[in-house]
């Protein structure tokens, strides 16, 4: 396997007019390597260059409904009874578009696994869960999926923390009314329309999430809907987590009862995909994209970001 440094000598060795083919060729290769792996599979790659590009807007680097028509164009013309390995590296985005992708997908393959080469964050693990397997090294990670709320000016706050501030507020000023002065300039910042929405946010994640899990990886568990919702729960638990970027590993994911599987026990996937997350890598850093979607068969969905070179 060529390592890291390896391919950044191969391409900065490749004549310029040659440089576009070996990055298309070669990421696709690796795609097909990891497909030869995995019993010939259909293999999707989805990443985002959020490591690389953190300047660029949001909608360039994460989840978005836009998203639907980069799957429709590499999922065109598969062999849908192969099944589907879906490689996930990507910060998260819009839950009501991880929906349509979820469902979109499960329409077109019965069988999906996810490949996490590092970060399947927010609604990246949304989806991972919507698979009936997980395959992560040792430092891959998921994150919580408790929904992120917008605020004026493009920040954004947690829906749990918006609803638990709220719920702190009421039990303070019911033991003594003198605290609403206090609290005033809180609850009056974020309204109670936001408190409303936040509460409808975290309950919808966390319930399409138990569906999928329920449905998918527990199907056929006798108990399959109370463990589907007991580890949509603990995705979804914020105040557990306390931040929405934590990571949350292998072991932990097996613990809550997942199906996950450990990419270092077979060495010739881990190489395969170690190949095709690096070449990845140099893609988002030598060029504008922003985001792509390939599958092994070569085709292929971008995303620029003219601001970035």
């Amino acid at each position: 396997m060529a390592t890291w440094n390896d391919l950044v000598g191969q391409f900065s060795a490749t004549p310029d007019h040659l440089k576009q083919d070996w990055l298309v060729n070669g990421f696709t290769g690796a795609l097909q390597a990891i497909s030869r792996e995995q019993d010939h599979r259909n293999v999707i790659y989805y990443g985002s260059a959020f490591l690389q590009k953190q300047n660029v807007p949001g909608a360039a680097i994460s989840i978005t409904h836009e998203d639907i028509n980069g799957f429709m164009a590499t999922v065109n013309g598969l062999d849908r009874a192969k099944g589907l390995t879906l490689i996930l590296h990507t910060p998260g985005g819009v839950t009501n578009a991880t929906e349509t992708i979820v469902s979109y997908l499960r329409q077109c393959f019965t069988s999906i696994e996810v490949i996490v080469p590092a970060f399947a964050m927010s609604a990246g693990t949304m989806i991972s869960l919507a698979s009936s397997r997980i395959i992560m090294p040792k430092h891959g990670q998921l994150g919580p999926i408790d929904p992120q709320m917008p605020l004026a000016g493009g920040a954004t706050q947690s829906a749990r923390a918006i609803v638990e501030q709220f719920d702190q507020a009421k039990a303070e000023i019911a033991a003594n009314p003198v605290a609403a002065h206090a609290w005033a300039p809180v609850t009056s910042s974020l309204g109670p329309a936001l408190l409303q929405e936040a509460s409808n946010a975290l309950e919808y994640s966390e319930e399409i999430v138990a569906n999928w899990l329920t449905n998918y990886m527990f199907a056929g568990d006798s108990d399959a809907d109370a463990k589907g919702r007991r580890v949509a729960h603990h995705f979804n638990d914020a105040s557990r987590h306390k931040s929405h970027g934590r990571r949350i590993g292998a072991k932990e994911a097996e613990e809550q009862g997942l199906t996950v599987t450990r990419l270092e026990e077979s060495q010739t996937l881990q190489e395969a995909v170690l190949d095709a997350y690096h070449r990845m890598t140099i893609m988002f850093e030598q060029t504008m994209m922003t985001k792509i979607i390939w599958s092994s068969e070569g085709k292929t969905w971008m995303k620029n970001w003219a601001g970035v070179s």
